[in-house]
């Protein structure tokens, strides 16, 4: 089984020598937002009389998001080892709670989120927890849009007290990861560190960690062929999307060729528009999701 990176984050304990807090395996650092003075509303409660009861806590305000591979594990699987951690380490649970108890999407648009597509909640689907210890506190939001889990963590350190140390990365790992399991094991996956714009087929320089490793499967296996799978949100007419979306794909295809050496007879590449979403295109959340490439084995 091939092993995939371990993730720390430390945090602070009161005067005490700080412990590790281990993200779940598989876990992949999104994005790192780090502002030297802030403010930060730390929810305390569920929402109730129209608002989210929250603690205003001033000083470093740390925000971090993860993504991984999430599989059958529910939310609570997700969350339930980082806040024992947590307690662990002395700090005091102020709220623990579930979507529907929180309040469903009055509680999720009354709270902080790191914006897509670094961070996805789901309204019905999600847990929050907030925790004290002194003047630090620290919050963690946790979501799933299967095959995918999301975890956010935003920490306050007040002014005049020693940081926690950084966050630290630790490579353990073949970096192939949950990304070529997913591909065996399903026969399609999702390229999750592309991202394209409504109406737009247009792709960064990259480098992209996604295409790299789709360049050594093939490699490896020569005898397998991929189909790209483009997909768009719901915005404009069918016909429309099915172009943009066949963009899309042809332009993943063109990358792999000309940057990474694959073969142009082991790829194609086909659009299917709006019509195979991920989820609701109802939230800028889900459009951002559903504008997608997939990778798909196809039997020779």
């Amino acid at each position: 089984m091939i092993r995939t990176a371990a993730l720390c984050l430390l945090l602070l304990a009161g005067q005490a020598v700080a412990q590790n807090l281990t993200m779940p395996s598989g876990a992949r650092l999104v994005s790192d937002r780090t502002s030297a003075l802030d403010s930060y509303e730390l929810p305390i409660g569920p929402f109730a009389d129209g608002a989210v009861p929250a603690r205003e806590v001033e000083g470093k305000v740390e925000r971090f998001t993860w993504r991984l591979q999430s599989g059958s594990s529910t939310t609570l699987q997700l969350l339930a080892p980082l806040r024992d951690q947590i307690a662990a380490q002395g700090y005091e649970i102020l709220l623990d709670c579930q979507a529907s108890v929180c309040g469903g999407f009055d509680f999720r648009f009354g709270t902080e989120v790191v914006p897509t597509p670094d961070m996805y909640v789901a309204i019905q689907d999600y847990r929050f927890l907030s925790a004290a210890e002194g003047d630090a506190v620290v919050s963690l939001l946790v979501s799933r849009n299967p095959p995918d889990g999301y975890v956010q963590m935003i920490r306050v350190t007040p002014v005049g007290v020693t940081a926690p140390p950084p966050l630290v990365i630790e490579e353990t790992v073949n970096p192939s990861g949950s990304l070529l399991a997913g591909l065996e094991q399903n026969g399609h996956v999702i390229l999750d560190d592309l991202h394209f714009r409504t109406g737009e087929i247009t792709l960064g320089e990259g480098p992209f960690s996604s295409l790299e490793l789709i360049a050594e499967f093939l490699a490896k296996n020569p005898d397998t062929r991929l189909a790209l799978v483009g997909h768009t949100d719901d915005t404009g007419a069918l016909e429309a999307n099915i172009s943009v979306s066949t963009g899309r794909a042809q332009t993943v295809r063109v990358r792999l060729i000309e940057k990474h050496g694959v073969a142009a007879d082991r790829i194609e590449a086909r659009g299917i528009g709006y019509l195979a979403p991920l989820t609701s295109n109802a939230t800028p959340e889900g459009r951002d999701l559903n504008r997608r490439v997939e990778a798909v084995l196809l039997v020779n």
